[in-house]
C-alpha cells in the first residue's frame, strides 16, 4: 500500500500525526493480540476437557445401552438456554448462564427405578454438549479478532509505519533540496546585481 502524500508542509504535517497515532497505538494493538492468543489457547484447553468430558459420560451411557431402549426419551427436552454476552480484550462472547430442562411427568410406580437417574445422565449429558457448542462459539470469534488484530499489527509494523516514515523523509529531502535550490539562487541573483552594480560603476 503506497501513502499518499504531497511534497508541501500541510502534508508532512499530516503524515507526522499519522505516524505518531501509529506508532502509539501499536503497543496497545499487541497487548490485544497477545491477550487473545491466551484466550484462544485457554478456550481450545476448555474445550478439550469438555470432549473428554463427553467421551467418559458416553462411555458411561453405553454401559446402559441395554437399559436405554426402554428410557421413553420424550420424558426430557431442553427447552430454553439463557446467556448472556462477556467482552474478552473488546470482543464480544456468549457466556452459557443457564440450561431449561422440561420434563414431562411420568409415574415412578411403573417405571423402572433407574428412570430418575437416567433423567439425570440425559440432562448432565446434554448440559456439557451445549457447553461445548458455546465454547466452540468463543473459540471461533477469539480466533477471528485475533486474526484480524494479527494483520492489524502486521499492517502497522511492516507496513503503514514503515511507509509514513520513507514518505515523511522524501519530503524533508524535497523541501531541503529546494531551500538549498532557492538559497543558490538567490546568491546567484545577488551576485549578477553585484556585477552590474560594478559594472555600472
Amino acid at each position: 500500500m503506497a501513502i499518499q502524500f504531497q511534497y508541501n508542509k500541510t502534508s508532512l504535517q499530516t503524515l507526522e500525526k499519522n505516524l505518531k497515532m501509529r506508532v502509539r497505538a501499536l503497543p496497545t494493538i499487541k497487548n490485544k493480540e497477545s491477550a487473545l492468543r491466551m484466550e484462544v489457547k485457554r478456550a481450545k484447553d476448555d474445550i478439550k476437557k469438555l470432549e473428554s468430558e463427553i467421551e467418559q459420560r458416553i462411555a458411561a451411557y453405553d454401559k446402559m445401552l441395554a437399559l436405554w431402549g426402554e428410557f421413553d426419551t420424550s420424558l426430557l427436552h431442553v427447552e430454553d438456554v439463557k446467556m448472556s454476552i462477556k467482552k474478552i480484550a473488546g470482543v464480544r462472547i456468549p457466556v452459557l448462564d443457564e440450561v431449561v430442562y422440561k420434563t414431562k411427568p411420568y409415574s415412578l410406580f411403573n417405571s423402572p427405578k433407574w428412570f430418575a437417574d437416567g433423567l439425570t445422565q440425559l440432562k448432565e449429558l446434554a448440559q456439557v454438549g451445549i457447553e461445548q457448542e458455546f465454547y466452540a462459539e468463543k473459540l471461533n470469534l477469539l480466533e477471528h479478532a485475533r486474526k484480524k488484530t494479527t494483520q492489524k499489527v502486521n499492517l502497522f509494523e511492516k507496513v503503514q509505519i514503515p511507509g509514513y516514515e520513507e514518505a515523511i523523509i522524501k519530503i524533508k529531502r524535497f523541501m531541503e533540496d529546494e531551500e538549498n535550490l532557492s538559497k543558490s539562487s538567490q546568491k546567484i541573483v545577488k551576485s549578477r546585481q553585484n556585477k552590474l552594480k560594478e559594472a555600472e560603476l
